[in-house]
């Protein structure tokens, strides 16, 4: 028997003719969870359709995807209606779904959306507890798989942007079994022994399932008692996972959070040397301002003829003395003029006065008589002249 040889694409061609003419395999109902699930900037959406056993491929198309009352996410237990074919170009078979319909969320996502609503309401995501990440760590710790890509791109971007800064590697299982306890002990360890300034937990992405280590309790409760920061690169932008609600920091890529932890060398020289430059000319201007200022000093009156001023003020002190003695003066002479006035009113009310012109005083006992009741025959009196004083008989 001779056998001629075909080509892959005449066998995928095959093959796909022998799925479009099974007519169950054109209108078939499946139900299961949604993984991995990716909606494309075309409209078109992937994902993984599973059960406890197995998985398949599915695709919708944007033509589809308008009647759908609901938004498909991973964990979703739904109904896929569609049909199955091959897929020539990779010679992979899938189901190209027309209508979906919600079953319910799955048991991991249920799971996942249980301990989230736990841990919020213990306060484990409250931003009060979210430690700064350092501006200029000189250790970053990673805490990822050995091997794959994740690790050479922290290493990459971290020596791009700081060729000085020291990297420490700790291996641990990012998926399966036990994964979980590994990362959170590595993490007491890394606490322990100050064995870094910061630490990056970091994964490529995945379904649910892959990313799970990350979900559960025990590594979110180890990222809160880390008394070390911590930044999260779990998954793609569109994951987030429980370990990302309680770190310090999330980042969307493993790449970005060696961005965010090591700060580029290049940019900080560039910023240093334009505030040396800014410095500088702040010193320029200030020691123009103060040169200028030493110049108008040094111009003023005050240096050129320093004795005028001393004799401006010696003018005006000789103008204020004047003013002063000229008052004292006038008002010297207001008082003279009043005592003028009242002794020429005493001098005229002075019995002395009277006197001059013949009359007498008589006192007895150095009193004034006014009366002659007042005297009696054989008293001694004074009788006072202008000219002095005699005494006198009553007889």
């Amino acid at each position: 028997m001779t056998y001629h040889p075909i080509s892959v694409t005449e066998l995928n061609t095959y093959l796909k003719e022998k799925f479009n003419e099974d007519e169950y395999l054109n209108n078939v109902l499946i139900k299961g969870e949604i993984s991995n699930f990716k909606h494309h900037y075309t409209g078109h959406m992937y994902f993984t359709l599973k059960d406890e056993s197995s998985l398949i491929k599915c695709v919708m198309f944007k033509t589809y995807t308008p009647h759908l009352n609901f938004v498909p996410k991973d964990g979703m237990k739904v109904m896929v209606l569609g049909s199955v074919s091959v897929f020539e170009r990779d010679g992979v078979y899938q189901v190209y779904a027309k209508a979906l319909k919600q079953e319910g969320i799955g048991d991991l996502h249920a799971e996942y959306e249980k301990l989230k609503a736990k841990l919020e309401q213990e306060g484990l995501f409250d931003k009060a507890h979210k430690k700064a990440i350092p501006f200029m760590p000189k250790c970053i710790g990673v805490l990822t798989s050995n091997t794959g890509a994740v690790i050479r791109d922290i290493i990459n971007v971290s020596t791009r942007r700081n060729p000085n800064v020291y990297i420490k590697l700790y291996p641990v299982p990012v998926q399966g079994p036990g994964a979980g306890e590994k990362i959170a002990k590595a993490i007491e360890k890394m606490n322990q022994e100050q064995l870094a300034d910061v630490l990056i937990i970091a994964r490529g992405g995945g379904s649910l399932e892959d990313l799970w280590p990350f979900n559960e309790e025990i590594v979110a409760r180890a990222i809160y008692a880390s008394n070390l920061p911590i930044i999260s690169a779990v998954g793609h932008e569109t994951d987030f996972t429980i370990a990302d609600f309680v770190s310090d920091l999330r980042a969307p890529t493993p790449s970005a959070a060696a961005e965010l932890a090591v700060p580029n060398i290049g940019e900080l020289q560039l910023k240093l040397k334009g505030y040396e430059n800014r410095l500088k000319h702040a010193l320029y201007k200030k020691v123009e301002v103060m040169r200028l200022r030493y110049e108008k000093c040094m111009a003023s009156k005050a240096f050129t003829n320093p004795l005028q001023k001393i004799n401006e003020n010696y003018m005006i002190l000789d103008k204020q003395i004047k003013r002063i003695e000229n008052s004292i003066l006038t008002k010297v002479k207001e008082k003279k003029t009043y005592m003028i006035e009242w002794v020429t009113k005493l001098d005229t009310l002075s019995p002395l006065k009277t006197l001059a012109r013949g009359y007498t005083l008589a006192s007895k006992d150095e009193k004034m008589i006014k009366s002659v009741k007042e005297l009696k025959t054989g008293d001694t009196i004074n009788l006072r002249f202008t000219d002095g004083q005699k005494q006198a008989k009553v007889l």
